[in-house]
């Protein structure tokens, strides 16, 4: 469980890093959003949003993974490698979604679902054992 642990604690830290950059990406390369119209200037800060979002829910994971027992470690590894993918589609969508046409979000959508599954398989799993590692 330690590489776990280090992955999502690794990973939320650089997105964590990058919701900053990309704040400074709209507030430098699109003037802080302004005079762009409403529906790209939303999705660009809801995608910033949504990085932030991501990155807090892997630096927690990497914080409180626990190792589960029997069949729900089997679960749980496929659930942490779907937590580790998600940031990656976010900052992918952050970056091509403004330019689709009519607000469309697939990439965002298929990541928040993502995490949405991955919170629910957590919770239903359940706490692992007391040893952290």
């Amino acid at each position: 469980m330690r590489v776990w642990k280090i992955l999502h604690y690794a990973v939320g830290l650089v997105f964590l890093v990058l919701f900053l950059l990309t704040g400074q990406y709209m507030d430098l390369e699109h003037d802080h959003l302004s005079g762009m119209a409403d529906g790209p200037r939303m999705i660009y800060r809801s995608g910033h949003i949504y990085l932030l979002f991501t990155s807090i829910a892997n630096l927690l994971l990497g914080v409180y993974l626990r190792r589960l027992s029997g069949f729900r470690r089997h679960i749980q590894i496929p659930v942490c490698i779907v937590l580790l993918i998600i940031p990656w589609i976010l900052l992918y969508g952050f970056f091509a979604e403004p330019h689709l046409e009519g607000l469309a979000r697939p990439y965002s959508q298929i990541a928040l679902y993502g995490t949405f599954g991955v919170g629910l398989m957590l919770a239903l799993l359940g706490p692992g054992s007391k040893e952290s590692t």
